[in-house]
């Protein structure tokens, strides 16, 4: 089932194995996509779709650093070559789009602002600053509510410019604790006005980001990413099974792409229980993949032979393996990834994982 076709929107992906977004910070000065990027993607060009690092919609949205933007020109550009390289190589390509909110620091903001978030809760933990230093969160700014369309209208600009660049569509990051996850719990979300309170109004915000993406791409070209389990960045919620199941309800109207969304972990504390794909099944007609801690294809094709999930998402393997589905099909060796190079450096860990072909000549 792994390697059968499964239809994304327009699309027709020849293999069910889909390349998680993973953030490599590896972006060169004006946050422009890194040129080691292009060879980065097309090596990784098999995977039925590729689903790039997160990218920040605006200057606001940078939490990390030498995190790709979707807001310049030059970001633009740098991601044309990644684009025209995959497709060269007979891949497909999304863009994700993304805004950290509270996940920052001043150092990485312009004129050393306090990063935003629906309300001023700092998250446990700490941050990094623009000089590599760790620091603890400091206390995000609420965002007025006359403030919030303005997010909303660059994450249009950021599909647009996606569109621009040449993606095949975009995925909305609602997950992990970024700023559209912040409006959705209630454990980071203690807004009084129509952004904040009952499941309605916390799902407004991404409802209203999915509007603004929809009108550039059309629901077919569209994804987004939710993470109903993770405590990941200091997130909770009461009554998970409540919010997310409205947000997938208000999701089905734009006839979307896909719906991405991430098993529970080891630590994850969910009440009521972990939820997966199942409880999704009967709120979202279209594609769902599922993503989070598959490590080996018997556990992918059992989640699709659940008929719950229809694709299934590989983060860590597709790092180090970057002709994943060719190893997985042939029952191959799987080269572990050396975290050391996850995040930042050069070509080391990057673009020198060699394929099964190289590996074995």
């Amino acid at each position: 089932m792994l390697f059968d076709p499964v239809k994304v929107g327009p699309l027709t992906l020849p293999n069910r194995v889909v390349m998680a977004p993973m953030t490599r910070s590896r972006a060169k000065a004006g946050f422009v996509p890194s040129d080691l990027a292009p060879t980065y993607y097309t090596q990784r060009a098999s995977a039925g779709l590729i689903v790039t690092e997160a990218t920040q919609v605006s200057p606001q949205g940078i939490g990390y650093v030498h995190t790709p933007g979707i807001y310049s020109k030059a970001q633009v550009e740098g991601w044309k070559k990644v684009t025209d390289a995959v497709h060269k190589a007979g891949g497909r390509i999304f863009l994700q789009l993304w805004h950290v909110g509270r996940i920052s620091n001043p150092t990485l903001q312009e004129n050393n602002a306090l990063p935003v978030a629906p309300s001023a809760i700092a998250p446990k933990g700490e941050s990094m600053t623009i000089d590599y230093k760790m620091t603890p969160y400091v206390t995000p700014r609420a965002l007025e509510t006359h403030e919030i369309a303005g997010i909303v209208e660059d994450f249009r600009k950021g599909a647009q410019n996606a569109k621009d660049a040449g993606f095949d569509g975009v995925e909305i990051h609602g997950a992990n604790g970024y700023l559209i996850d912040q409006f959705l719990r209630d454990g980071t979300n203690q807004r009084t006005d129509q952004y904040g309170g009952s499941v309605e109004n916390r799902a407004r915000f991404l409802v209203e980001v999915t509007e603004a993406v929809v009108s550039v791409w059309g629901g077919e070209r569209v994804g987004v990413r939710l993470s109903p389990n993770t405590n990941f960045n200091d997130m909770f919620d009461s009554n998970p099974r409540a919010i997310f199941g409205h947000a997938a309800k208000a999701l089905e109207r734009f006839n979307l792409a896909y719906l991405h969304v991430t098993r529970a972990g080891p630590g994850d504390d969910v009440p009521g229980g972990p939820i997966d794909a199942d409880f999704f099944r009967p709120l979202f007609r279209n594609t769902i993949i599922s993503a989070a801690g598959y490590s080996t294809k018997e556990d992918a094709e059992k989640q699709l032979k659940s008929g719950n999930a229809d694709a299934i998402a590989f983060a860590t393997l597709f790092i180090s393996n970057p002709d994943l589905p060719a190893r997985l099909k042939q029952n191959a060796h799987l080269a572990p990834g050396d975290r050391a190079t996850f995040y930042g450096g050069d070509a080391k860990g990057y673009i020198d994982y060699p394929s099964l072909e190289a590996a074995v000549a």
